[in-house]
């Protein structure tokens, strides 16, 4: 049996900024359906990597190398919220549908295709009754659905995820929890995600990475919770 497609690789890199590296020697891989979860104090390192693999921060050193499947803008990404995106004036399907912006290219409207995909992420996440409901509406739970379907719409193979459950109550989470387990193990995304429950991240992550200045660490949650970190 061949081995899962390698979305992520990063070799020996260093990642920071004006010359100064947070990050040093990081090597690891993503591989479709896999479970990565970086965690780590505050000013650690987490978004520097984050928009190091998005594309947006060039390496000090070393090389991220994207698979041609992601390299394209494929990924779906889900940022932390701020308050003017959570009282963001659309419909639901407006949102959603504007995870197709960078395939759409120069072209005015989205297809028939993509019309019909972005109802089919809405059916799996279970807000399609939703769909012409006004998103600066819903509660914190929802609008976090309907930000992942939008995600999905920009995603091939690949999740990426900034605290996703930052401002839900408990049940939100968990009900978002899920849903990430559902797309990484059913549907072999792979899902890399900061967050700061670790709770969840040795419950769902097949590999942990902890932050640190100048300092991190990569293994399995079992290993993890034998570390000096854990």
């Amino acid at each position: 049996m061949s081995e899962p497609k390698i979305l992520i690789d990063c070799r020996d890199a260093a990642l920071g900024y004006e010359g100064r590296p947070i990050w040093e020697h990081l090597s690891f891989r993503v591989r479709r359906g896999d479970y990565l979860c970086i965690v780590g104090d505050n000013g650690s390192g987490k978004s520097t990597l984050l928009k190091s693999l998005l594309g947006l921060l060039r390496p000090l050193s070393g090389e991220i190398h994207l698979d041609d499947s992601v390299r394209r803008g494929a990924i779906g990404y889900l940022p932390q919220q701020t308050r003017a995106q959570k009282d963001f004036p659309a419909t639901v399907s407006e949102v959603v549908l504007s995870g197709f912006l960078s395939a759409r290219g120069w072209k005015f409207f989205y297809t028939p295709a993509q019309k019909s995909q972005a109802l089919q992420h809405m059916g799996k996440l279970g807000i399609l009754e939703l769909k012409d409901r006004c998103y600066r509406e819903l509660s914190g739970g929802q609008q976090q659905r309907v930000l992942l379907a939008r995600a999905l719409c920009a995603a091939g193979d690949l999740l990426v995820l900034d605290e996703p459950v930052t401002g839900l109550d408990p049940a939100a989470a968990d009900d978002l929890y899920r849903t990430l387990r559902y797309l990484n193990r059913t549907e072999g995304m792979a899902v890399v995600m900061v967050t700061h429950d670790i709770r969840s991240a040795l419950r769902d992550a097949t590999a942990i990475l902890h932050a640190g200045r100048n300092q991190w660490f990569l293994g399995t949650p079992r290993e993890y919770l034998a570390s000096p970190y854990g």
